[in-house]
This record gives C-alpha cells, sequence and structure tokens, in this order.
C-alpha cells in the first residue's frame, strides 16, 4: 500500500477534524463509506469535543481497529480481544511520540508549552495505523 499520510492533512486542510481527517483516509480500504464514517467520527475532534480529552486522531485510528477486525456479528460478538490488542497497540506507539493521548495536554493547555502540532498528532497517527493495521 502507498503511503497515505499526506492524505490525511489535506482532508485536515479543507475542515476534517482530526478523527475524521484519519479514519476517512483509509476506510476505502476497509469497505467503508467515507461519509458514513465522516458522520461517526465528527464528535471525536476536539479532545472529543473541547480539547478535554483523547485526542482525535488516536480516536480516528482506534475507529479504524475496529472498522478493520470487528467481525459484526451481532449474535456473536467475538472479534473484541483483538480489536483490543490492535487498539493498545496504537495507543502505546501514538503516546511514545505524541507525549500524551489528552488532547489539552498535548495542545500545551494550560501549561503553555504544547507537545505537539494537531498536523504532528494527524500524521503520526496515520503513520502508526499504516503499521499497526496494514502491515506498512
Amino acid at each position: 500500500m502507498e503511503s497515505r499520510v499526506q492524505y490525511t492533512i489535506e482532508r485536515h486542510g479543507k475542515g476534517y477534524n482530526c478523527a475524521q481527517s484519519v479514519a476517512c483516509t483509509y476506510c476505502d480500504l476497509l469497505g467503508y463509506d467515507e461519509a458514513q464514517v465522516f458522520c461517526m467520527t465528527e464528535g471525536f475532534g476536539a479532545g472529543m469535543g473541547g480539547m478535554e480529552a483523547t485526542c482525535g486522531a488516536l480516536s480516528g485510528a482506534i475507529t479504524l481497529a475496529g472498522l478493520k477486525n470487528s467481525n459484526g456479528d451481532l449474535n456473536t460478538p467475538n472479534t473484541k480481544g483483538k480489536t483490543y490488542q490492535l487498539s493498545k497497540e496504537i495507543v502505546k506507539q501514538f503516546e511514545e511520540k505524541c507525549g500524551s493521548l489528552v488532547c489539552k495536554e498535548i495542545k500545551g493547555i494550560g501549561t503553555g508549552q504544547p507537545k505537539h502540532s494537531c498536523s504532528d498528532c494527524i500524521k503520526d497517527a496515520a503513520a502508526i495505523v499504516e503499521n499497526v493495521l496494514f502491515g506498512e
């Protein structure tokens, strides 16, 4: 697979939030419609709506883990363990690169010392997705 990291930044430049930028860039590889994924991830931007919680870029990456791995079987939902393993690896790598999982901390709200820019978080989340979910 050719890297799509740059496409995440292009989407962000068009007004997609951080979660949408990551999730929408790769959803077609998993058979999902971009408009639906766009709607699905809208509330995860800006640290889940206000910079106080989990980074949107990370939320978009975790969304992709579920879209990739879940069997979607409502009667026998038995794929959670593997999805959790993928998600745990994404979280671990993201925290190592960005210095936190929390938007407020990454942006330096309250401290005045940002750890990472939104663009860098998006690019890092995308690179992690390519590595962990698509083996690139």
